[in-house]
């Protein structure tokens, strides 16, 4: 018989024998060697062979079942073994890593929620970039009592070096119990709230010490800075958006995040949280969502460099045209037509509200610097853009929206500094 089949009897025999000795009665097989390219039937004529030859390959092929016998073992128990492995990873990944599957606002996934609590060696590094924006604040400081004699600014450079060194003693003292292990998993949610808590009541005490600062400036000379993708820092507008049948949405903006710089702005509604909104999320372009209507706009500013960037729309088809730095780069139709923008809502800045107010997300947060917000309830002609951006005339402030500082309330550390839009052009 050919191997196969008689691996298969040797295999099989114990249930096949009953079977054939019912339908055969008392039978004798005979086994007998034959070549791949020999007649079958002219070996049975001959006889049963050498029972040597035999012999050897039943012992062959015994030992061929042995072989594949310990190799089906072994698979199983690596089978088994990576199955484990596997389960602890899924495990982990439930427990450490952020929320997956976040899509983008205007689509059928929910953005909704905060991300899950990130690991030590993420938290250190946000201690370490909050530390550092801190100081550098400070250095502006420091440049600005070198360039004003009075008394005030004289003893402010003191003032600033003792809150440093009471920012960096506090922070960093957590920073070592996170290296050390102290913090045990049931703790560490309670401890990262006590440091985030420190951290804004830093930034408060250093914007307190920047008062002198700012009150030698005009209103509209300011920037918000956001250093950190977090769900806590942003920017409230005081006043809420009328009913408008058109737009015009002007800003200076600088960011280098990937992916994506954020959110720049955020307007939600009752009922509606994609009011309006602009937002780069992920490796997303830049969009802005009217009513979860989207359109993409052709920008390209995420280079580390001050842009003016302007977006203006109106509800007779849905007409917009995107600017930048005084240029018209893109224009459509079609977005949300006919459908004005609701009053009674709430403006934020830095954010994406995925309820009225709140529902902050981590990942779609703005990192960057932002200024002179401004908006209008009409469509501004591309010269008056064009004026914005290059500073070649009186800058116009928004009859809705001005930019001043006392129109908008800052939380969770994002910070206010000197800005002027004209020198960035030198």
């Amino acid at each position: 018989l050919p191997p196969l089949l008689l691996l298969l009897l040797l295999l099989l025999g114990p249930a096949l024998t009953p079977a054939l000795a019912q339908g055969l009665g008392q039978t004798r097989f005979v086994c007998t060697s034959v070549p791949l390219d020999g007649d079958v039937c002219a070996a049975s004529a001959l006889g049963t062979g050498s029972a040597e030859e035999l012999k050897g390959t039943v012992l062959q092929l015994r030992e061929t079942v042995l072989q594949q016998k310990e190799t089906i073992m072994n698979q199983k128990e690596t089978i088994r073994e990576l199955t484990a492995k596997l389960g602890r990873c899924e495990s982990q990944s439930v427990l450490e890593l952020p929320g997956e599957g976040k899509g983008r606002k205007g689509f059928s996934k929910n953005t909704m929620g905060d991300l899950s609590r990130p690991a030590a060696a993420e938290t250190l590094s946000q201690l370490g970039q909050t530390l550092q924006s801190l100081k550098t604040r400070l250095e502006n400081l420091e440049q600005f009592s070198r360039m004003n004699s009075s008394s005030q600014t004289n003893s402010l450079k003191d003032i600033l070096q003792n809150k440093i060194d009471d920012l960096e003693k506090q922070v960093l003292s957590r920073v070592n119990s996170l290296e050390e292990g102290k913090l045990s998993p049931r703790n560490e949610s309670e401890e990262r709230g006590k440091i985030e808590s420190t951290l804004t009541s830093l930034h408060q005490r250093i914007s307190d010490l920047e008062k002198g600062q700012k009150d030698n400036r005009p209103p509209d000379r300011f920037q918000l800075t956001f250093p950190l993708r977090t769900n806590y820092m942003y920017a409230k507008v005081k006043k809420s958006l009328p009913e408008m049948y058109a737009f015009s949405i002007c800003m200076w903006i600088k960011s280098s995040a990937s992916p994506g710089m954020g959110t720049p702005f955020s307007y939600a509604v009752p009922g509606q949280a994609n009011e309006l909104v602009l937002i780069e999320w992920g490796n997303n372009p830049m969009e802005i969502l009217i009513n979860d209507k989207v359109a993409k706009l052709p920008f390209a500013i995420n280079d580390g460099k001050w842009h003016h960037i302007c977006v203006t729309w109106t509800t007779r088809d849905g007409v917009w045209e995107a600017y930048q730095d005084g240029s018209q780069t893109g224009n459509g139709e079609n977005l949300a037509p006919y459908h004005p923008i609701k009053p009674q809502g709430v403006l934020v800045l830095g954010q994406e509200q995925d309820t009225l107010g709140g529902g902050f997300d981590a990942t779609q947060a703005f990192v960057g610097e932002l200024a002179h917000f401004n908006v209008w309830d009409r469509k501004l002609s591309p010269g008056e853009v064009y004026g914005l951006a290059t500073c070649s005339s009186k800058a116009l402030a928004g009859n809705v929206i001005a930019w001043a500082e006392a129109n908008i309330d800052i939380y969770g550390g994002a910070t206010k500094w000197t800005f002027e839009a004209c020198r960035q052009l030198n």
